[in-house]
């Protein structure tokens, strides 16, 4: 009889403290929000630090769904096998015939440089990393991958797939990286149209498209035409494919990323700088080094 009088003189002060946690932890939740916002240093170090302590578990967790993707991947080849056959000998004959017109201009462009004093452009080194989360939606467009500080990544690095440029660094740990996407609302990279060398900044804006901004007011840029960076601002190297031009959409030119973000799984982190502009990463302007 005690203990139930005890519950029952209890329960309005347990409702007051569940009350009280919940507002409490909201009001941390927003506390932190802001401080997010106002780009904390404090913030930034605790999100680090526990992304880098759960990147173990978030490797594991990433292993299902890449197996199941690969195999819906594999039922899709093989029902497509004969097609994908016959489109690939097609490709290998233009690959052929574009193979002698390679070396015919690999070889002028070899004498042309020997009549000129041309300076050497920067070499890239790269770190390949597994993509281990990734924080899609409609606010944000970022991933994660399994490498950080230890495998010389730093912030502003130019991060490629097999396709072109994927994005660059903006989030450094000990051992994960986080990557900010091109067509992520906070991405703007210095591009080049590669048929007419109109220089624009390529910015996303959160759809599964792009835009170029700061196109000279002449320029004319043709459906198909190739986007690549320019390399100015010194961190992203030139001539790395980011797109392909599709259209024109209320004044802005439209371009389509070059890399499928749905089976992305692996990237460079490419290590360059600018020799005597830049400060030297581990391999930038090494003649040995190869992107």
């Amino acid at each position: 009889m005690k203990d139930a009088q005890f519950r029952r003189f209890a329960l309005p002060f347990r409702g007051v403290v569940q009350r009280s946690a919940i507002g409490l932890l909201v009001l941390v939740a927003v506390t932190f929000m802001a401080l997010d916002q106002a780009g904390s240093p404090a913030v930034e170090s605790l999100r680090t630090r526990t992304v880098d302590t759960l990147q173990p578990l978030l490797e594991v967790l990433s292993h299902p769904a890449t197996f199941a993707r690969r195999g819906a991947d594999d039922i899709s080849r093989f029902f497509h096998v004969y097609a994908d056959n016959r489109r690939l000998r097609e490709e290998n004959t233009r690959l052929l015939a574009w193979q002698d017109v390679a070396r015919r201009l690999e070889k002028e462009n070899l004498n042309l440089r020997n009549l000129a004093t041309i300076a050497p452009e920067a070499r890239a080194a790269f770190t390949t990393a597994r993509i281990v989360a990734t924080s899609g939606g409609a606010f944000v467009r970022t991933v994660l991958v399994n490498a950080g500080r230890q495998d010389g990544v730093t912030k502003g690095q130019a991060v490629v797939a097999a396709e072109g440029l994927v994005g660059r660094v903006v989030e450094v740990g000990d051992r994960t990286a986080r990557v900010l996407l091109l067509t992520d609302l906070n991405s703007r990279i210095p591009v080049r149209l590669e048929s007419t060398r109109d220089s624009a900044i390529l910015a996303g804006d959160n759809s599964d498209r792009l835009r170029l901004n700061f196109l000279p007011a002449d320029a004319v840029p043709t459906q198909g035409d190739r986007v690549i960076t320019s390399g100015e601002g010194g961190q992203i190297p030139p001539g790395l494919p980011a797109g392909l031009v599709v259209g024109v959409e209320d004044g802005s030119v439209i371009v389509r990323p070059l890399v499928d973000w749905q089976r992305l799984e692996f990237v460079n982190v490419l290590d360059y700088a600018v020799p005597g502009v830049l400060p030297q990463t581990r391999e930038a302007g090494q003649p040995d080094t190869l992107w």
